[in-house]
């Protein structure tokens, strides 16, 4: 993992092995990275339910969801909140993809990616791309309040064929 200042995000890097995790989908469903093991899996984190630019990010992954198909890939939104505010987030927006809750210990999984922003207590905007055999390929830090839009991960997607 690369260095930065104490306590900002410091993302893994493309060619190292994708950290295996589990986490709850529903108070009574897990996945598991593994789980998605011979296709490309896309793993968004963000900062939280409900903020206008999540809303936005989630929404249109929501929208290119076809696009991502085309290259059989996964995407797998997470953040830490819990459970229950994930379900009625996905709800309300018209999710079509599976909300991870990186929830209790509080962001173990986005510390495992480098993806945690322990001053503010939440996932930093960290998209990876992670081909058929657990490996990551691409990584993406957006800036804080800017949605990093969907054609990074699109154009990572193409470069695995």
């Amino acid at each position: 993992m690369s260095k930065a200042v104490e306590g900002t995000p410091a993302l893994r890097a493309a060619g190292e092995k994708a950290p295996a995790f589990t986490l709850h989908t529903t108070p009574d469903q897990s996945v598991s990275l593994n789980d998605f093991l011979g296709r490309p899996v896309v793993l968004a984190f963000y900062p939280a339910d409900w903020s206008p630019v999540c809303s936005d990010q989630m929404g249109l992954y929501a929208q290119v969801m076809p696009e991502f198909k085309k290259f059989q890939a996964e995407v797998l939104g997470i953040s830490v909140d819990g459970i229950w505010s994930h379900l009625a987030f996905a709800k309300a927006r018209k999710l079509n993809f599976p909300l991870l809750a990186d929830f209790e210990p509080k962001g173990a999984v986005s510390r495992l990616y480098g993806a945690y922003d322990a001053r503010i207590g939440e996932s930093a905007r960290a998209l990876f791309v992670i081909d058929k055999k657990g490996t990551i390929r691409w990584r993406f830090l957006s800036p804080d309040g800017i949605n990093p839009g969907a054609e990074g991960i699109l154009s990572a997607l193409e470069e695995l064929e």
